[in-house]
């Protein structure tokens, strides 16, 4: 890996989706992004919400699921390429070569290359997301413009043993695609914040908006920086949340607070 960059701008897509509608999810989603690009500040990064084409439509998901994500993979990937942006695509329904469902997140660099995809490894029982999904089986880095970034998707951080692992293996900033839903705005907030803070990374978080049949959420999506301080926080309805980050501010932080080199693992029982 070579020398990031000093700065990014960030764009984060805090949308309301369809129920089982991947199409119309889609071209709401390309509106969206399509305003993001043409702002005065042009992002160097765009981010999507969890499951956005399908939506939580789980007695549908064998239906509706992208075989391999490969309608999926080539709209993010042309949309990467014709705007020069990286493009961490949310997390969609995928039928995999062996025909089970997992969600997983897709990412692209500003060329329209796969940068990584990551399947999610802890499924969410209240949403009885384990009753038709299929769970990820490995952690994922992946390198964008020289800057390591850790995988991850909605209740994954309530496993800090996850962020840790990325933060181990190298990763600067976390990406947590959701769709968090009521009345947990208090553990969204505090989570990602904790994340941030024990493992000194940028935490970027970008939630849904809006409702299905049986959730309401409440959107928040959060850029949170390395001392655990909001950088920017969306509200309770559909908008694009930007925010500036600086990505030296990692190193400089594990510098002050030494966290990594005063760990015992030794000691530790997990």
């Amino acid at each position: 890996m070579g020398a990031y960059p000093e700065f990014w701008n960030l764009a984060l897509i805090q949308a309301d989706l369809a129920l089982g509608e991947p199409v119309l999810n889609r071209v709401r989603l390309e509106a969206l992004m399509e305003k993001a690009v043409a702002a005065a500040v042009k992002p160097d990064l765009i981010m999507l919400p969890e499951m956005w084409n399908t939506a939580y439509a789980l007695e549908r998901i064998q239906e509706l699921a992208d075989p391999e994500a490969q309608i999926s993979r080539g709209w993010l990937s042309a949309f990467a390429t014709k705007h020069g942006v990286h493009v961490v695509g949310g997390s969609v329904a995928e039928r995999g070569k062996d025909g089970l469902i997992r969600n997983t997140l897709l990412i692209y660099d500003r060329q329209g290359r796969e940068a990584g995809r990551y399947s999610k490894i802890h499924l969410f029982r209240l949403m009885q997301e384990e009753k038709h999904l299929t769970e990820g089986v490995e952690t994922v880095t992946f390198d964008l413009e020289g800057l390591l970034c850790g995988a991850s998707i909605c209740y994954d951080i309530r496993f800090p043993e996850l962020s840790r692992t990325l933060a181990l293996a190298g990763a600067k900033l976390l990406f947590v695609p959701a769709e968090w839903p009521h009345p947990r705005l208090h553990h969204w907030r505090t989570l990602l914040q904790a994340r941030a803070i024990e493992n000194q990374m940028y935490v970027v978080a970008c939630n849904r908006v809006g409702a299905d049949n049986d959730n309401c959420f409440f959107g928040h999506s959060l850029i949170v920086d390395p001392w655990g301080e909001v950088v920017s926080e969306g509200g309770k309805e559909e908008e694009i949340v930007t925010g500036r980050i600086r990505l030296p501010l990692v190193d400089e932080v594990r510098k002050r607070i030494p966290v990594f080199e005063d760990r015992r693992p030794d000691l530790y029982r997990i």
